[in-house]
């Protein structure tokens, strides 16, 4: 592939996105927010562009890429049902793509698969858009971005585990409440009954604004034990409960130090084996002492205890900032990395060309799924995350395990988790190299093995949490390091995947809360 030929395809988008942002802003328009693409939602919103910023590794070691949060997939909710199984990738769980006859439906359709980091099919949407209406970008503008749209009050929307309330609208001339004092103010009042459903009609009755704090906090204890979602969400309710779930930290220290969602249930060493085999009964110590892995794990356990107690109220001023800001796995869903990079085709011998041989924009996605036994689950593949995350599941792996092998893979869930790999997880340690960072500094640090594509080798990934978007915590994973390991000749090898990009939180509802 020439060097002119990749760099006209690598800018031709790009070029496209800018001349769409000048027309809008010389219309007095302004560029359409941010916010996460769904699945299936036709009229989804490209992501804005953000500074490249480059991955930092640890030291002595190079860093394997320099990341752009435009360039793939973010994080998606998929809330729906689990397709059933049997269906081929053609047909698979997704919605029978509708019929593109103008070219705004062709526009709004290469949005989508943009936002979906599908760049080849948007790219090949955009030209058939432009050669239908070349105004087709007005047009867009028109129906989802009409006149004074930007005058309008934007949607607010809540952080899925934020609990701060929202502010209400005060007179310009008055000085705003900080958040704080705002919650103050809230401490005073009562639980509010729902309007009449006719004016002038006596109140409905309301039994939850009669019982006292006292019995409420144990009840939204319980609330925050089966769902700390679902708890922070009742701030959303009204006032009271906004105080309630702000203030009472006795429930947040109890979500801290649970297992349920906090961070007694991470594992700072090796809970399992790579393959899942429960680890030997005796643990050697690197001081040569044989220890009972049982007694040495519960130990460890008491250990992370009483350092979550200690981190409060330094460097965290209190429980709920502890849960919020802390470097924590999540279990309710899985991390997606969408890779896109562009390689030559071959030339047809059958058809005239021009320009030489044709540019293909190749897409594939890595997946990692974790349990809150210390185990994982890790898969590449070409096929997009809604024929992929309903299958992701220990189950599946074990019952469609070597289906490629056997010939078995073309349909769904087999044709993907035939791929996928056993591992294990855990965070870092006081026995991992530090790299002139405390222990603290590089708590969220996350290693994971996993089994190789063959049985003489092991995979090691190096990868650190970090935060993406506002109000979202702990949903974007970087790397930092990938190897193998060979088995028989005690071998590591190092891969440089210069196209990997991170790995973005995706809520699942279908795995539930006990995974």
């Amino acid at each position: 592939m020439t060097s002119g030929a990749s760099t006209q395809l690598d800018t031709e988008l790009e070029s496209f996105r800018q001349q769409w942002l000048t027309d809008l802003h010389s219309k007095g328009n302004q560029p359409p927010s941010t916010s996460e693409p769904r699945q299936g939602d036709s009229s989804s919103v490209p992501a804005k562009h953000r500074r490249k910023v480059s991955a930092q590794a640890p030291a002595g070691k190079k860093a394997i890429y320099a990341e752009d949060d435009n360039d793939y997939l973010h994080g998606q909710a998929f809330d729906e049902a689990p397709p059933p199984s049997g269906h081929t990738l053609a047909g698979s769980s997704k919605e029978q793509p509708r019929e593109l006859v103008s070219a705004l439906d062709h526009f709004e359709e290469a949005m989508e698969r943009e936002a979906q980091g599908n760049m080849g099919d948007s790219l090949k949407l955009y030209r058939q858009a432009y050669k239908l209406d070349n105004t087709v970008d007005r047009r867009y503008r028109e129906k989802h971005f009409p006149p004074g749209h930007a005058n309008q009050k934007k949607p607010i929307s809540v952080a899925k585990e934020a609990t701060e309330p929202v502010q209400p609208q005060e007179p310009e001339e008055s000085k705003p409440l900080t958040i704080q004092d705002l919650i103050a103010s809230f401490s005073t009042l009562a639980i509010e009954p729902t309007p009449p459903d006719v004016e002038g009609m006596p109140q409905p009755p309301c039994p939850i604004s009669e019982l006292p704090d006292e019995l409420l906090s144990h009840i939204l204890l319980d609330v925050a034990i089966a769902d700390v979602a679902d708890f922070a969400r009742l701030s959303l309710v009204c006032k009271r409960l906004a105080y309630l779930v702000s203030s009472e930290q006795r429930i947040w220290h109890r979500v801290c130090i649970g297992r349920e969602f906090g961070f007694q249930g991470l594992w700072r060493h090796w809970g399992i084996e790579t393959e899942w085999q429960p680890l030997p009964e005796l643990t050697e110590l690197p001081s040569g002492d044989v220890v009972n892995t049982r007694d040495m794990q519960e130990a460890r356990t008491w250990e992370e205890h009483r350092k979550t107690l200690s981190l409060v109220p330094s460097p965290y001023p209190s429980w709920q900032m502890q849960f919020f800001r802390r470097p924590r796995i999540r279990f309710n869903g899985c991390y997606i990395s969408t890779v896109n990079y562009v390689r030559s085709g071959q030339q047809s011998t059958n058809q005239a060309t021009w320009g030489g041989a044709p540019v293909l924009i190749v897409t594939y996605y890595r997946y990692l799924r974790f349990y809150r036994d210390g185990s994982c689950i890790s898969l590449q593949t070409t096929s997009e995350p809604g024929d992929v995350v309903h299958h992701l599941t220990k189950d599946e792996l074990a019952r469609h395990k070597g289906d490629k092998d056997r010939g078995h893979s073309s349909t769904l869930p087999g044709a993907v988790m035939s791929l996928a790999l056993k591992g294990r997880w855990r965070l870092a340690n006081e026995e991992d190299e530090s790299h002139g960072k405390t222990l603290e500094e590089r708590e969220g640090d996350l290693y994971i093995e996993t089994e190789g594509v063959k049985p003489r080798y092991m995979y090691r990934m190096e990868l650190s949490l970090r935060n993406a978007g506002k109000g979202a915590r702990n949903n974007k994973l970087v790397w930092r390091g990938f190897y193998s390991y060979n088995k028989l000749s005690a071998d590591w090898g190092q891969f440089g995947p210069k196209n990997d990009k991170p790995f973005f939180f995706s809520r699942v509802r279908s795995y539930g809360l006990g995974a």
